[in-house]
């Protein structure tokens, strides 16, 4: 009896995602009325109104919503093993989508991803930027780049890059006019460049850690901005110390432009993992794409 409903349910999956009948008609190549018969039925058959209707959009109902939360990653499973299946050839191909910070994705991703576009001309890579959480299965990611303490774990997780440290930095010239500081307790009293997190809005506190002890410490100054690289050309330019990557700053600290400060209270963490459901199949294009990204761990 199931079965019945599978054809169904993928129209109501892009409807839900489309927002509009029309749009899913065309995503599906069928006519907006085949589309409103096909959910007048799945309806009728639940015996549950899924869809609102305006003249101008299509929203979810309360039913609606959680058939799509619980139902759409079922379908994108099912999907994933098909094509991994009809993906069985000699070279792979198709979108692979994967969600990172964008230290990761220019640092980290796209060095070794770059040489995949010439030698697999039908793989099609899209790398989004997002310094939250995502969760990869809603948003119908393949993969997602984070670092290694905050993914979820139900995840496969495979490091990416060795052990990373967030390094506290300034130009020589802020430094000869303001000081150096001794302590991360001495920050509150400097000129300090905040990175203000774009997903969630607020601002990110610096870690720093003594032994077994951890803690964070919000500091202050004339700066605030959304963008590690914008942070690191402020820093260089003399506006105040920044908290970053050091693989960010390693270039610019070996040439002298940048000085490390509190270096004792700086603890190597664990570096940038690759995840992604365990449930999934992968496809062959994204073996490729995760064997690229593994390949640089030891590096």
């Amino acid at each position: 009896m199931a079965g019945q409903y599978l054809d169904d349910l993928s129209v109501f999956v892009t409807v839900a995602r489309q927002g509009n009948f029309t749009r899913a008609a065309a995503h599906l190549g069928v006519s907006p009325s085949a589309i409103s018969q096909t959910m007048r039925g799945l309806e009728e058959r639940l015996g549950v109104r899924l869809l609102t209707r305006t003249t101008r959009s299509v929203t979810r109902t309360e039913a609606g919503e959680k058939l799509l939360r619980e139902v759409a990653p079922l379908l994108d499973e099912i999907n994933a093993h098909l094509s991994a299946i009809a993906d069985l050839r000699d070279r792979p191909a198709g979108i692979v989508r994967i969600t990172a910070d964008e230290y990761a994705v220019r640092y980290v991703l796209w060095p070794r991803l770059l040489p995949l576009l010439d030698l697999y001309p039908e793989i099609t890579l899209e790398l989004v930027t997002d310094y939250g959480l995502t969760d990869i299965a809603a948003e119908r990611f393949d993969a997602g780049v984070r670092l290694g303490g905050i993914i979820a774990a139900d995840m496969i997780a495979v490091p990416i890059v060795p052990q990373m440290r967030m390094v506290t930095v300034a130009a020589p010239k802020y430094l000869a006019r303001y000081s150096t500081p001794r302590t991360p307790e001495e920050l509150t009293d400097h000129r300090c460049i905040n990175l203000r997190l774009p997903t969630h809005g607020g601002l990110y506190a610096w870690e720093f850690a003594e032994g077994e002890r951890e803690f964070r410490v919000r500091v202050d100054g004339p700066l605030i901005m959304n963008s590690v690289i914008q942070i690191l050309d402020a820093c260089l330019a003399g506006v105040g110390l920044a908290q970053l990557p050091d693989g960010l700053v390693q270039p610019h600290l070996d040439s002298g432009a940048l000085r490390e400060v509190l270096p004792k209270w700086s603890e190597p963490f664990a570096g940038y993992h690759l995840y992604y459901p365990s449930r999934r199949q992968p496809t062959a294009a994204f073996r490729v794409v995760a064997d690229a990204l593994r390949a640089g761990v030891g590096q």
